[in-house]
């Protein structure tokens, strides 16, 4: 008699799912056999929004890809700009640029430690890590006004400076961060419930790492010594540069320790920049017009690798913006990796990537009849409006 397997939906509207995205994995009683991945529910045209406005308009545009890793994208998207127009951020510029994106990196950590610990049925410490995480949104809010987008990048330089009492009030947090980051590496290496969720789950070897292409924590927990801030330093990374963390398990305790131990890093690197703080100007000039030219941005955002393309053809807008985030990357490590485990595994599977569905923003193809074609983002637009007065 033949096995009966069933093909099981998971979104993309789903209580395990904070965004929408649709899984669908075939299963042999509770293991499972076969996955696949439909992304694009978040998309929301951003790329082709960015043709339409210029220069200055697309960095607060660009932010918005990411609510959790504003500022990297920022951060790529100026000094993308900055390399065609032929302009240095300066020095200060540059280390503050250094010091948002670590404290974002802290926060993006926390977030994902406390999602995680939530897929894995850990409320307690969901809640403790989401309570701590409003320190470092506290320390970000203190800088820049802002508790998500912090819009602390211009082209050119950032928009404000980092003074004595913000200093103190940051070196004060991290010390009560770094004991509580110390208690949750004790957590995940030691927890007997939480190991059985974690231990073991989802191995990636380094080879199977660099096959598929992973990237940030993943690919570190696999034992590939890979870090942007090290290989390739950007911004400020030149003069402070991190350790690379790394653990050669590649399963989902590897991954969690690996980020929890970025974060020492994280912390021991923001009082290094704090103790060595450049002085000297925030901005230097930026011309309206770009010269025409196309250049890549690639930094280490806290999920991964972020590479921008940017095209100019000698004007105030854009001609062309590409955007590949490290979710992108990752995403495909779930699918293989599902294979062979329990169904009640995926949701955790999941987790250890630490997906960002909104960042998977991606230019579309429309078909129409026989006819397939790119749409100009007025005949997008214009589709919008003629579709909802149809509803009507």
């Amino acid at each position: 008699m033949p096995e009966e397997r069933f093909s099981i939906p998971i979104g993309p509207q789903h209580p395990a799912l904070k965004e929408p995205g649709h899984f669908v994995f075939t299963v042999d009683g509770e293991v499972v056999t076969g996955a696949s991945v439909r992304l694009g529910y978040a998309h929301r045209g951003i790329e082709k929004a960015t043709e339409g406005r210029n220069w200055v308009q697309n960095l607060y545009l660009l932010e918005r890809i990411c609510g959790i890793c504003s500022h990297i994208h920022a951060t790529a998207y100026c000094l993308g700009v900055e390399k065609l127009a032929g302009v240095t951020a300066p020095p200060r510029a540059q280390a503050i640029r250094v010091l948002v994106a670590e404290l974002e990196r802290i926060h993006s950590h926390l977030l994902w430690l406390g999602v995680a610990a939530h897929q894995a049925g850990f409320d307690t410490l969901f809640m403790y890590s989401w309570r701590d995480r409003e320190t470092v949104m506290e320390m970000l809010e203190r800088l820049t006004g802002n508790r998500v987008n912090y819009s602390a990048n211009i082209l050119g330089g950032v928009k404000f400076d980092v003074t004595e009492p913000a200093m103190d009030a940051i070196r004060h947090g991290l010390r009560f961060l770094e004991e509580r980051t110390s208690h949750y590496v004790d957590v995940v290496r030691e927890d007997r419930l939480f190991l059985q969720r974690t231990e073991g789950v989802g191995v990636m070897t380094r080879a199977q790492a660099e096959r598929l292409g992973v990237t940030g924590p993943t690919a570190r927990a696999s034992g590939v010594p890979r870090d942007l801030r090290v290989d390739a330093p950007y911004a400020a990374y030149g003069d402070y540069t991190p350790r690379i963390v790394t653990e050669t398990a590649g399963d989902l305790k590897a991954r969690f320790i690996v980020r929890l131990n970025e974060l020492s890093e994280t912390y021991q690197l923001i009082r290094t920049l704090l103790d060595n703080l450049p002085e000297g100007e925030l901005k230097t000039r930026m011309p309206r017009r770009i010269a025409a030219g196309e250049t890549i941005s690639r930094v280490e955002a806290p999920r991964g690798e972020l590479f921008y393309f940017i095209k100019s053809e000698g004007g105030e807008q854009p001609a062309r913006i590409k955007v590949r985030t490290p979710t992108l990357s990752n995403m495909d490590s779930v699918v293989r990796l599902a294979i062979g485990h329990q169904l009640a595994d995926m949701p955790m599977l999941l987790a250890g990537i630490d997906p960002c569905f909104s960042c998977n923003d991606r230019l579309t193809t429309v078909q129409t009849g026989d006819e397939t074609r790119l749409w100009t983002w007025e005949a997008l637009r214009q589709y919008g409006i003629d579709y909802y007065r149809e509803k009507v």
